[in-house]
């Protein structure tokens, strides 16, 4: 009975051994779920494919990058903000993340997230967007469609990844600016608003560089605009709204984003391995040959930039007021 007792009582101390090693385990022990609350093919998409090998090359483990789609990126930033705060699950989010939740509001609806539920880790990418037109359109210039718009309100539509998000958000202030009326028609993000612009089931969209710079150099559409202050390099001849005569500034920023309560050392481990991996050349490389602006920010500097970015879209959902 006594040597029964010794055995187990080893066994336990073995276990507890094992047990206590795996709870020191330095971050991160395993694989790290990066959400995009988007479809394949958009901008948060290319963001984080582009992060995940430089990223996980100096956190020594795997960045696994998961879709998440559903209500124009609320679903998948939701899954994260309730996630186990430990570093094991992080989000790719576009500036629409700090919108949701008082665009929900203003519609009459619980917000599926709260912004204060999220940690920002860091800024990686801000570009504006490029609205398109198929090549077959008789709009040339952002002016044609400007006056078109005026002549029959509401009667141009355009697809968006869905109410508040980016494309909706660009169109939306180009238009609260020009005094037209555009007809939104919502898609499951991105990637399939610019399929359906190719299908020719809307007169126009916007994408971000990224998204845009293949279709565009296939001549299979036409840029008219982009939402910047002014022309961006890898689109030189195209003209900005602002620049055009519109006081309008639209850009798509993509940042990650860790739940809130994340331990600190976490977090700074977090941010301390970003600053290094969009260093690296297999990080700038990508975003050279998808036409993305790099625009790497830490921390407290993430923080401020999406507030005061949120500011000013607060007074644009204001305008727009409740969509059903």
């Amino acid at each position: 009975m006594k040597k029964s007792f010794a055995i187990a009582f080893t066994l336990f101390l073995n276990l507890l051994c094992v047990f206590t090693a795996q709870a020191e385990d330095p971050y991160p022990s395993s694989s790290i779920s990066l959400i995009v609350a988007n479809p394949p093919g958009g901008a948060a998409d290319l963001n984080a494919r582009i992060l995940a090998e430089p990223l996980g090359t100096v956190l020594k483990q795997a960045i696994v990058v998961q879709n998440k789609p559903g209500i124009g990126g609320a679903l998948g930033t939701a899954y994260v903000a309730n996630a186990k705060p430990n570093g094991y699950t992080l989000a790719m989010s576009l500036s629409s993340v700090v919108v949701h939740p008082e665009a929900e509001r203003i519609s009459g609806r619980k917000p599926q997230y709260e912004l204060n539920q999220l940690e920002p880790i860091a800024l990686i990418s801000s570009d504006p967007m490029i609205i398109l037109v198929k090549t077959e359109s008789p709009f040339k210039t952002l002016e044609d469609l400007i006056k078109a718009a005026k002549a029959d309100p509401g009667k141009y539509n355009y697809s968006s990844s869905g109410n508040f998000g980016p494309i909706h958000l660009s169109v939306e202030m180009l238009a609260y600016q020009a005094g037209v009326k555009f007809t939104q028609v919502p898609f499951g993000g991105g990637g399939p608003s610019l399929l359906a612009l190719l299908g020719g089931q809307v007169d126009f969209t916007t994408a971000a560089p990224g998204v845009a710079a293949a279709q565009i150099a296939s001549g299979k559409v036409r840029p008219l605009a982009v939402s910047s202050a002014k022309r961006i390099s890898a689109f030189p001849d195209v003209p900005s709204y602002r620049e055009a005569g519109y006081d309008a500034q639209y850009y798509i920023w993509a940042g990650i984003y860790a739940p809130k309560g994340t331990p600190a050392p976490i977090v700074m481990t977090l941010r301390n391995a970003l600053k290094e991996a969009v260093k690296s050349p297999q990080f700038t490389s990508g975003f050279q040959k998808q036409n993305i602006i790099m625009d790497y920010r830490d921390a407290p500097e993430f923080e401020k930039f999406a507030q005061e970015d949120g500011k000013r879209m607060l007074t644009l959902l204001k305008a727009i007021g409740k969509i059903d």
